[in-house]
C-alpha cells in the first residue's frame, strides 16, 4: 500500500469523490464502498462510514439481522425490498436489536418514507422507549409511530410525513433543531381523519416554546395557531401549503388579537385562492419579514389589489416579493388591468419582484412613468420579472426601458413586455453602459420587429453582458442573430489587437 493512503486527509479525500454519486450510480458507488471495506483495516472505518451515511428505510439496518437477511434480499435482483416482507414476521429479539444496531452510530441522514412504514416499523417493537436507534442523526424524514427512537439531541432537520401524539416529543424537546417541516396534506380529498391531523397539528403547535431557529413548514391553519405562532421568537420562516385539504374559514368575530410576528424573515403561501390569506395579512403584523411568496390557482383582480393594500401595510421590509397565479378560470372579464406595480413602491429595500400570472387574461399595466418610479424607488433591485397575457400592448417603450436602467445599476435579470412598435431611441446618443445586467427577457407586443438590426446595435452598446435576448417566441430572433454577429466581430477586433 502506497504510503499516502496511510494519510487520513489523503484518504478521505479520495473515498469522498468514490462517494460522489448521481441516482442513477447509487447502487454502483455502495457495491465500491463496501469493496473498499473489505479490502484493509485502514480502508474499513472510513468507507463504512460514507456507506451508512445517507439510509433510505429501515430495510438496509434491519438487513443486519440474521434472520431478516434473506427475506429483504432474497429477490437478488432489483430493489431489494418491497412493502410486504414483514408482513406476520416476528419482532427483533434482544440481540437481534443490537444487530440491528450494529452501523446506525454512522448514520447522518435517514428517510424512512414509505407510504407503508408501520408494515416493518412494528419489528421495532423490543427497543426501550428511551433508546435512540442513530445518535449521531443530523436529518430525518420520518412516517412512523416510533417517532422516539430516532430524536438524538443533534438532529437539524425533521420532515415529518404523519401526525401523532409522539409530536410533542418534537416541539417540547430541546434539539439544534433548524428545519422542521410538517406535512400531512398529500391526500386525495379532504376527510375525517385529514381533519384529526389538522386539529392535533394546531394543537401541538402551540406546545412549540422551545424551537432553534425553525423553518415550519404546515398545511393551513386556524385562528387559534396563527396567534401561537405570533408568540413564538425562535421561528424565522413559515410555509403554509393548502394541498388537496379546503382552508378553514377565518371569520372575523373569531379574529383574536396577535402579537407581532417579530422575528419571521420567510412567509410563503401555496394556496387556491385568497380567501384565506387575505384576513392573514390584514390581522398581522411581521416587521422582520424579507420574503413573501405566494403560488395561487386563482386570483380575483378585486382580490389581488385587497391582498397586496394589505401586504403594504405588514409593517415589513421586503426584499423579495413572488407572486405566481397559474390559472385563468373565473379571473374576471378579459379587459381587466391590475394596476398592482404601485402597491411595491413601499418596499424600498427591494432586491426581487417576480409577478408570474401564467395563463391569465388579466394584464399588469405598467407604463414608462411607473417603471421609472419603480426603478428610482428600488435602487437595490436586481431581479425584476413581470409576466402576464400580454393581451393589451405594452406602454414601456425602448427609452422608457433604458431611461430606467439607468438607475438600477445592480440589475441582473429583468423581463417585461415592451412595444416594439418604435424606437424611440438614438442609437447613437451618449453612452451610458449597463454592466450588470446579464439576463434579459422582452416580450414583443408588436411584432413583427422591423428595426432588428439597428436594436441589436443599441443592445451590443449599452448592454455590454447580454448575449441573447429570451423570449417565448420567435419575434427577436432576427435581433439576436444580429447580436451574434456583433459580439463575434468584437471578439475579432480584440484580439487581432
Amino acid at each position: 500500500m502506497h504510503q499516502a493512503l496511510l494519510i487520513p486527509e489523503v484518504l478521505l479525500e479520495i473515498f469522498a469523490y468514490v462517494n460522489e454519486r448521481s441516482y442513477t450510480q447509487i447502487r454502483s458507488t455502495q457495491k465500491s464502498l463496501a469493496a473498499l471495506a473489505t479490502t484493509c483495516k485502514v480502508f474499513y472505518e472510513p468507507a463504512m462510514d460514507l456507506l451508512w451515511a445517507e439510509i433510505y428505510q429501515l430495510e438496509p439496518l434491519l438487513g443486519c439481522v440474521t434472520r431478516l437477511h434473506p427475506l429483504i434480499y432474497g429477490s437478488g435482483i432489483g430493489v431489494p425490498w418491497h412493502n410486504l416482507w414483514a408482513h406476520d414476521v416476528e419482532p427483533l429479539s434482544a440481540h437481534e436489536a443490537r444487530q440491528f444496531l450494529r452501523h446506525s452510530a454512522r448514520i447522518r441522514k435517514l428517510n424512512i418514507s414509505s407510504n407503508h412504514p408501520s408494515r416493518s416499523s412494528h419489528l421495532l417493537s423490543v427497543m426501550p422507549a428511551e433508546a435512540c436507534v442513530s445518535p449521531n442523526l443530523r436529518s430525518l424524514t420520518l412516517s412512523t409511530k416510533y417517532l422516539n427512537h430516532f430524536l438524538p439531541h443533534m438532529l437539524h432537520q425533521c420532515h415529518l410525513l404523519t401526525v401523532n401524539e409522539s409530536l410533542e416529543s418534537v416541539v417540547t424537546r430541546r434539539f439544534t433543531l433548524e428545519h422542521l417541516c410538517i406535512n400531512i396534506v398529500d391526500t386525495c380529498a379532504y376527510d375525517t381523519s385529514t381533519a384529526d391531523e389538522l386539529s392535533l397539528l394546531s394543537d401541538r403547535i402551540r406546545w412549540c416554546t422551545r424551537l432553534d431557529s425553525v423553518t415550519l413548514y404546515c398545511p393551513i391553519l386556524d385562528w387559534v395557531a396563527w396567534k401561537h405562532l405570533s408568540y413564538i421568537p425562535t421561528i424565522l420562516r413559515v410555509d403554509i401549503d393548502q394541498g388537496l385539504v379546503d382552508a378553514p374559514l377565518l371569520l372575523e368575530q373569531d379574529i383574536i388579537n396577535f402579537s407581532p410576528f417579530l422575528n419571521i424573515t420567510s412567509l410563503l403561501f401555496h394556496l387556491y385562492d385568497a380567501a384565506y390569506i387575505i384576513p392573514v395579512m390584514q390581522h398581522s403584523q411581521f416587521p422582520s419579514l424579507k420574503e413573501f411568496g405566494l403560488d395561487i390557482d386563482i386570483l380575483y383582480s378585486a382580490d389581488a389589489e385587497e391582498l397586496l393594500r394589505a401586504l403594504s401595510h405588514c409593517k415589513a421590509t421586503l426584499e423579495k416579493i413572488s407572486i405566481q397565479c397559474f390559472y385563468d378560470e373565473f379571473m374576471g372579464p378579459l379587459d381587466t388591468t391590475l394596476t398592482i406595480i404601485p402597491h411595491f413602491l413601499c418596499f424600498t429595500q427591494l432586491r426581487t419582484l417576480q409577478l408570474m400570472l401564467f395563463k391569465s387574461n388579466s394584464c399588469i399595466y405598467l407604463d414608462n412613468d411607473i417603471l421609472l418610479e419603480a426603478m428610482s424607488t428600488w435602487p437595490h433591485i436586481h431581479t425584476l420579472e413581470i409576466k402576464d397575457s400580454g393581451f393589451r400592448p405594452s406602454s414601456v417603450s425602448f427609452h422608457g426601458l433604458f431611461t430606467a436602467l439607468r438607475l438600477c445599476p445592480q440589475l441582473h435579470t429583468l423581463q417585461l413586455t415592451i412595444n416594439t412598435a418604435t424606437l424611440d431611441i438614438d442609437p447613437d446618443a451618449e453612452l451610458i453602459q449597463h454592466t450588470s445586467l446579464r439576463t434579459l427577457k422582452l416580450e414583443a407586443s408588436n411584432f413583427p420587429i422591423t428595426n432588428a438590426e439597428t436594436l441589436a446595435r443599441i443592445i451590443f452598446a449599452w448592454l455590454p453582458c447580454v448575449d441573447q435576448v429570451e423570449n417565448g417566441n420567435r419575434s427577436w430572433d432576427e435581433v439576436n442573430t444580429h447580436l451574434t454577429s456583433l459580439k463575434a466581430h468584437a471578439l475579432y477586433v480584440a484580439g487581432a489587437s
